[in-house]
């Protein structure tokens, strides 16, 4: 019970100050940051890297197109099984960032969540038939 209570107080605290937990880039630690400064450290690693920006979403028409290719790619996906490489609700990935809090001015690890995508499952699938066909060392591949 008492736990519960410092964790209600440590939650209070961030809501009033107006700060966030997040984890480090190395290291097993944790930092706490206000959200302004976290949110100005990701609109500046976006500013920085020249990403541009779109006017119009392009998920619908892009999980039209999946649509077609996955009823077209019947050896690949069986006609009963489509259903789950398709994402019900895409949106585009979301951002957020690990602090590197070894350099100065403690810039982001920038960790893209692409799970909302269109073409998540099925890159997932076509992943998983590719090392099933052709196995690569694993020497430069990334599991997770």
């Amino acid at each position: 019970m008492k736990e519960k209570q410092i964790i209600n107080k440590i939650k209070n605290k961030l809501i009033t100050n107006k700060a966030t937990i997040t984890k480090a880039d190395k290291g097993n630690s944790i930092v706490i940051t206000y959200h302004e400064d976290y949110r100005n450290k990701i609109l500046k690693f976006i500013n920085d890297n020249s990403f541009a920006s779109i006017n119009n979403d392009p998920n619908k028409t892009f999980q039209k197109e999946l649509r077609i290719l996955t009823n077209e790619c019947q050896n690949l996906i069986k006609k009963e099984e489509k259903w789950k490489y398709v994402n019900l609700n895409p949106s585009g990935p979301s951002i957020s960032g690990l602090l590197k809090i070894h350099k100065s001015d403690s810039p982001i690890r920038p960790i893209v969540n692409w799970k909302q995508a269109p073409a998540y499952k099925i890159a997932k699938l076509l992943s998983k038939k590719l090392q099933q066909y052709i196995p690569l060392p694993n020497t430069f591949n990334v599991r997770n």
